[in-house]
């Protein structure tokens, strides 16, 4: 690169100096003023000339400004320029430059200058040339609507020639239409697919204009909904809807749930959706020359079973017997189609209903549904079948367990199975109701309350007795006493026997005979003989207890001793026989008088005695209480007792003889222990004291 520097003086004075005149130096150019379109390529056309005898060293073009006592660049060393300008002149008087590829930046003051041989000889042609660079541009309205007309005119600041064919660009592509004769681009009724950015060119100009947007306005079109994301909504979920419109300009978006206004905006986003958020929805697009409605789309939002509860038809008591129908209900997307039934932990049955028909007290319980889908499941809430049903397996449970002793308490516990409960209760006894409630206590039982029990349980659905249990109530011996057979009085030789008599439970086993006075026992056994004289009484034994009787007296005589007394005994208990049997017809013929009324005679026996054969007839008691007379033997004898026939007479009153015995005995002993009738005919024929109707003679004891 060479630098120029500018003359210390002016030009013009060296000139006068050396005597060369201005006119001898000139540049000219042609034209000074150039208008170019950008991209474009300008000739600048010039000529200079210089006085004779100078000769031309160096000729270059500049740029301004020109400032003094600044160095004036030479473009052709500038790498801006030096690709793209040509010098085309010589360096006689051409000094034509090409300059190609302007740019807007290349708008300036263009400058032509030599440099000669001499000192004096440089020249720059000051007027210069102009350069002007612009683009093409293109006119278009504002706001076109759709369906109007438009026309675009391609401009430029720079006069163009009327040979000039312009190319137009839509979006970078060229259009098919072009016009040779304007510069005008028309189109009618516009569309939305002609909105776009337009641009323009001259042909032979590669250099195409900033381009322009055409905005076409339309009322929104083409109006859906996407869904992201798009496969399986699941409870929890974030979905986002997106309002996908064409309009221009850009429309409001507002989102619509069956008809209400649920969002703006053309994203419509849901965080954690739940089933409540399940439904169509569907997006308005609105701008100022329409609005138009997306198409709906579906949000199904799947969930396992929840709300899980069974419904229970009817709603009252449920009676054994009744069929009973259990409804699953679940709330699940989508619907459960697999349930079972579960009851106290163990599945029972499958489905959505679950019937039971014909229902027992064994199907009383709680139950609940298991409601499944492919995306879980759940368990309802329990409900509780209760089944009532009247008393059953009614029974009686007995404190205790062992052997019931008189004195003891017992309780009695009626044990009922029934639904309500029953609390109604009866206790039987042999068929009377001896009492109420659950509970049947006896306190210090007796023997009395010995029998049969049995309880009846009642509710409102019926009534049941249980089955009988029997109190068996134990108890040591009492009541004992002696029976003795025959009279207590007996000849050497003879024995009397004596029976133990006692009430007890269990029975008593176990008999001890004792002589009064003595300590050890004298016999055992319930019957026992006596041999000797003596008060004996027995003791009765069980495991319980034992008790002793009171005593009776057994008298043993001699025989010889029975005639002394026998006439006595004859006379005196005839005349008690007659006393006797006029009490009783006057008493109506009573056959007995109780013991309780402490009555005169314990036993009254009448029998007829044939003085033939002697037959007799006797029946003996011994009182516990010792009565009176202990015994009364009658006999009828005929009127011929030789010939031992009885007589025709049945009166009980024609008693010939008696015979009384009588023994003392401590504390109101009996007078008199026997009465036997006399038979004198057959005893003087035998010589033999004839015992029970043979006695000869009574004794008195």
């Amino acid at each position: 690169m060479s630098v120029r520097m500018a003359p210390p003086l002016p030009l013009i004075l060296l000139l006068m100096i050396s005597g060369v005149s201005s006119d001898d130096w000139s540049v000219s150019y042609s034209p000074s003023h150039i208008c170019a379109l950008n991209d474009s390529t300008v000739i600048m056309r010039c000529t200079y000339k210089y006085p004779t005898g100078y000769q031309i060293k160096e000729v270059f073009w500049t740029k301004g400004p020109i400032l003094r006592g600044v160095e004036l660049l030479d473009l052709s060393e500038d790498p801006e320029y030096s690709q793209r300008l040509q010098y085309l002149g010589d360096k006689q008087q051409n000094c034509t430059v090409r300059l190609s590829h302007v740019t807007l930046k290349d708008s300036h003051m263009y400058y032509f200058r030599f440099i000669t041989d001499k000192a004096d000889g440089k020249w720059t042609g000051e007027s210069g040339v102009t350069l002007t660079v612009t683009d093409l541009q293109v006119e278009s309205p504002e706001r076109v609507t759709e369906g109007d007309s438009v026309n675009l005119r391609c401009k430029s600041s720079c006069a163009l020639t009327d040979r000039a064919t312009f190319i137009w660009y839509r979006n970078s592509q060229p259009l098919t239409e072009r016009r040779d004769r304007n510069n005008e681009l028309l189109l009618q009724s516009v569309r939305r697919e002609d909105s776009g950015r337009y641009s323009c060119a001259v042909d032979g100009h590669t250099h195409i204009s900033p381009a322009v947007q055409l905005n076409v306005m339309y009322p929104p079109k083409n109006v859906s909904v996407s869904i992201s994301p798009s496969g399986v909504i699941m409870e929890g979920d974030s979905v986002t809807l997106n309002c996908i419109s064409d309009s221009n300009p850009p429309a409001e978006i507002s989102w619509f749930k069956r008809g209400t206004f649920v969002g703006s905006g053309r994203i419509f986003n849901i965080s954690k959706i739940s089933s409540d958020d399940s439904g169509e929805y569907k997006c308005k697009s609105i701008n100022e020359h329409g609005w138009k409605y997306s198409d709906a789309v579906t949000l199904n939002v799947m969930y396992p079973p929840r709300s899980v509860s069974v419904l229970m038809s009817g709603s009252g008591v449920i009676v054994e017997g009744d069929s009973v129908t259990l409804n699953c209900i679940s709330d699940s997307n989508p619907p459960a189609l697999n349930f079972s039934w579960i009851k106290g932990g163990t599945i029972v049955g499958s489905g959505r209903i679950y019937n039971i028909s014909k229902i027992s007290s064994d199907d009383s319980g709680e139950y609940k549904c298991k409601s499944i889908n492919e995306h879980g499941w759940k368990y309802s809430d329990a409900v509780t079948l209760n089944v009532m049903y009247p008393p059953r397996s009614v029974s009686v449970l007995m404190s205790g367990s062992g052997v019931i002793v008189e004195g003891d308490s017992v309780t009695l516990n009626c044990i009922s199975d029934s639904n309500p409960p029953a609390l109604n209760f009866s206790w039987i006894k042999g068929g009377t109701i001896v009492g109420s409630g659950r509970i049947y206590n006896i306190s210090k039982i007796s023997s009395d309350d010995s029998g049969e029990y049995k309880c009846k349980s009642i509710n409102e659905h019926g009534e049941k007795n249980s089955d009988t249990v029997t109190l068996n109530v134990m108890y040591p011996p009492r009541n004992v006493s002696v029976l003795m057979s025959g009279s207590g009085v007996i000849v050497e030789g003879d024995s009397v026997t004596l029976n133990c008599i006692s009430d007890s439970n269990p029975p008593a086993l176990n008999f001890s005979w004792f002589k009064e006075n003595e300590t050890s026992a004298v016999g055992s056994g319930q019957s026992f003989s006596a041999l000797q004289s003596g008060r004996f009484y027995c003791q009765a034994h069980n495991q319980h207890g034992s008790q002793r009787s009171d005593a009776v007296t057994v008298k043993v005589h001699e025989r010889k001793l029975l005639y002394a007394f026998a006439g006595f005994a004859g006379g005196l208990g005839g005349m008690v026989f007659i006393f006797i049997i006029v009490f009783i017809r006057k008493k109506h013929r009573a056959e007995h008088i109780s013991q309780e009324q402490d009555d005169l005679y314990v036993n009254l026996t009448g029998g007829g005695v044939s003085a033939h054969d002697g037959a007799q007839s006797e029946s003996g008691a011994t009182n516990q209480n010792d009565a009176l007379y202990s015994l009364i033997t009658l006999s009828n004898f005929s009127g011929d007792q030789t010939k031992g026939k009885a007589s025709d007479s049945e009166d009980p009153d024609e008693i010939q003889y008696a015979t009384v015995l009588h023994h003392m005995k401590e504390e109101s002993e009996s007078q008199y222990d026997n009465i036997r009738t006399y038979q004198p005919d057959a005893a003087m024929r035998s010589g033999q004291i004839v015992e029970d109707q043979s006695v000869i003679y009574s004794t008195v004891k």
